[in-house]
C-alpha cells in the first residue's frame, strides 16, 4: 500500500512547476529528490534547491504541500536537502527541450567545468530562437541569479542561459 502512495505522490508532484521558469516542473529541474511516507503516515518530501538562497524554494515548498494537500495527503513536510548539492546535470532531457522552446538556453549535459561562467570565460551557448552559436555574453547576472544574458549576432535577439551549476 505505501509504495502505490508513494508512487501515487511522486506522479501528482510531477504537475509543481518552477514559478520562476513555469514551463519546468520540479522534476523537470531535478530538485524533487524522493518522497518517505512515515509509518504514522506523515508525508516528507525531500528537495534539494538548484543554489543555496534560491528565492523560489519557499513557493515551491508550499506549492508541494498546497498540492498534496489537495489530493488528500493532509500531514505534508518539506525537507531541504543541500548535499550533495543541486547540480544542472540533473535536469531532465525533456526539461532541457522545454527551456529552449520557452526561449531560455538550457545547459549543456555533462558539463566538465561548472565554474566556467563565473570566472569570465563564457561558454559557447547555441541562441534558443534561430539555433546559431554566433553568441555573446553581455552580463553574467539574467532575469535571476541562476540565468546568465547572452545576445545572438545573427538574429539579433537576447536570450537568457541557464548556467551550468
Amino acid at each position: 500500500m505505501m509504495q502505490r502512495d508513494n508512487e501515487k505522490i511522486m506522479e501528482i508532484l510531477r504537475r509543481v512547476c518552477d514559478p520562476e521558469i513555469p514551463v519546468l516542473t520540479i522534476q523537470d529541474m531535478g530538485i524533487l529528490r524522493m518522497v518517505d511516507i512515515h509509518p504514522d503516515g506523515n508525508v516528507e518530501v525531500v528537495i534539494t534547491p538548484t543554489y543555496s538562497g534560491c528565492p523560489a524554494m519557499h513557493a515551491i515548498e508550499k506549492e508541494i504541500i498546497s498540492t498534496l494537500q489537495q489530493e488528500g495527503f493532509q500531514n505534508v513536510k518539506v525537507t531541504e536537502q543541500l548535499s550533495p548539492p543541486w547540480t544542472t546535470d540533473w535536469m531532465t532531457d525533456e526539461g532541457r527541450l522545454k527551456l529552449e522552446a520557452y526561449g531560455i538556453a538550457p545547459p549543456p549535459k555533462g558539463t566538465p567545468d561548472k565554474r566556467q561562467i563565473l570566472f569570465g570565460k563564457a561558454p559557447v551557448v547555441r541562441c534558443p530562437h534561430c539555433k546559431s552559436t554566433n553568441t555573446a555574453m553581455i552580463s553574467q547576472f539574467g532575469s535571476t541569479a541562476c540565468k546568465a544574458l547572452y545576445k545572438c549576432h545573427d538574429c539579433l535577439e537576447p536570450f537568457d542561459y541557464f548556467k551550468c551549476i
